[in-house]
């Protein structure tokens, strides 16, 4: 499961790095973050519960942030 987790950090570093050169400098800064946070959780030797537990509640959090940006801040297309 650590190796899982270092396989997330180098899906978000090459996502940040596509976004990095093309100029969305916020979401890349976002993906670096997250690339950080995969690659020293992959390190820390955790055990199997507890590295399913850490992605619940990542993806709870990621979800709630997507939701509230797309409904709350990206307005209604007209």
């Amino acid at each position: 499961m650590a190796r899982m987790y270092r396989v997330l950090g180098f899906f978000t570093l090459t996502i940040g790095l596509m976004a990095f050169a093309g100029n969305h400098i916020e979401m890349a800064l976002l993906f670096f973050l997250q690339t950080a946070f995969f690659v020293i959780f992959g390190y820390l030797k955790f055990t199997e519960r507890t590295y399913i537990l850490l992605f619940w509640g990542y993806m709870i959090v990621a979800f709630t942030g997507f939701s509230y940006w797309t409904v709350f801040q990206m307005g209604l297309p007209l």
